[in-house]
């Protein structure tokens, strides 16, 4: 299957610039997986579509302000740091720009120097592997020194960075947000509990690769880049029990998703377990666990849109993006939603 099949045009003004005032009254496209039927509503009306004993399973991971800038010592020059993902304790994984200004050896200096990192190793795509040495504790000096790392198709300044935040995160990690889960207020989750619908929480720390577009002209020869996840014991008997009694696995958003199906036994039961998962779910693969899915609209060519074409079929996924097009949904990170079921 090629990548080009995953293609749709979208309309640059269709792209959320930022997010909506209350999170809840984003749209929300209801598309029936077996029939093909569509319904149009808010997404605060998506409690009409869980019913009691259901299981709805979110991320609760959330982003840290991964973009810091900082210059080498003795330079005035700025580079740019994007931290994707802590290898060990104080040495991180992290996208630079200009890439050639971080050769091993180098130290780069961030803020009035309350962070000093040298560069130990470059990976084969480019990105840089750097040792921090600080004063202190990291997280607060990352929260003093950097910026919310926002997809390159957003323009806008976020005024309020809690709005790439979902209500229910929790683990700091991600260098980007489960977009699925914004739509989500506190009321929201009060009302969902109260019709007797389980919530439960797993962790992936999300990478920036996930949503990128897929360069490999067959899908086949993609690779996906590991993300670190976490499954409680308590959120592996809500959800086994879930199962057992014959109700719904509701999972918000493709990084849910793709923890729950990189898990899951062949009996389609989870136990509790953390680890690195780069599980690629694209078109023939075989949803194990997964009865619905909650998520937003998706890159065109990215992983995501072929998860989605996987969970429904290709076709009825670019005919509802289509027909999102000509009802003026927003797309992408501060979008509007879509409920497959």
């Amino acid at each position: 299957m090629k990548t080009r099949d995953f293609y749709y045009d979208l309309p640059e003004e269709l792209i959320a610039q930022h997010p909506i005032e209350n999170r809840s009254e984003s749209k929300l496209l209801i598309l029936d997986k077996e029939t093909n039927n569509i319904e149009h509503k808010k997404f605060k009306n998506i409690i009409q579509y869980l019913n009691k004993g259901d299981t709805l399973v979110l991320n609760d991971t959330r982003v840290i302000p991964a973009r810091i800038f900082g210059h080498r010592i003795g330079k005035e020059e700025s580079i740019e740091f994007l931290l994707l993902r802590s290898i060990e304790k104080d040495t991180w994984m992290s996208l630079v720009r200009p890439g050639k200004k971080a050769r091993i050896g180098r130290k780069i200096e961030f803020g009035k120097g309350e962070l000093v990192g040298e560069i130990i190793g470059i990976e084969e795509d480019g990105s840089r592997i750097i040792r921090f040495e600080y004063q202190g504790v990291f997280k607060e000096i990352l929260d003093k020194l950097g910026q919310m790392p926002l997809p390159p198709y957003i323009k806008e300044r976020l005024e309020d960075k809690e709005r790439y935040q979902t209500v229910f995160s929790r683990e700091s990690g991600s260098a980007a947000a489960p977009t699925a889960g914004l739509h989500f207020t506190d009321e929201l989750l009060k009302k969902i509990k109260a019709k007797g619908i389980n919530i439960a929480f797993i962790t992936l720390h999300v990478g920036l690769a996930t949503f990128r577009p897929v360069k490999a002209e067959n899908i086949e020869d993609h690779h996906m880049h590991s993300e670190f996840y976490t499954v409680s014991e308590k959120t592996a008997n809500i959800i086994n029990n879930t199962r057992r009694n014959g109700k719904r696995i509701i999972s918000v958003g493709t990084t849910t998703t793709r923890t729950l199906e990189a898990i899951v036994d062949e009996k389609g039961l989870i136990s509790p377990e953390s680890g690195w998962t780069d599980i690629f779910i694209y078109p023939g693969y075989n949803f194990k666990i997964v009865d619905a899915l909650i998520t937003n609209f998706h890159l065109p060519e990215s992983s995501l849109m072929m998860l989605v074409s996987a969970f429904v079929n290709r076709e009825s996924i670019l005919n509802t993006y289509n027909i999102a097009i000509e009802k003026k949904y927003r797309f992408f990170s501060f979008g509007d939603a879509m409920l497959i079921k």
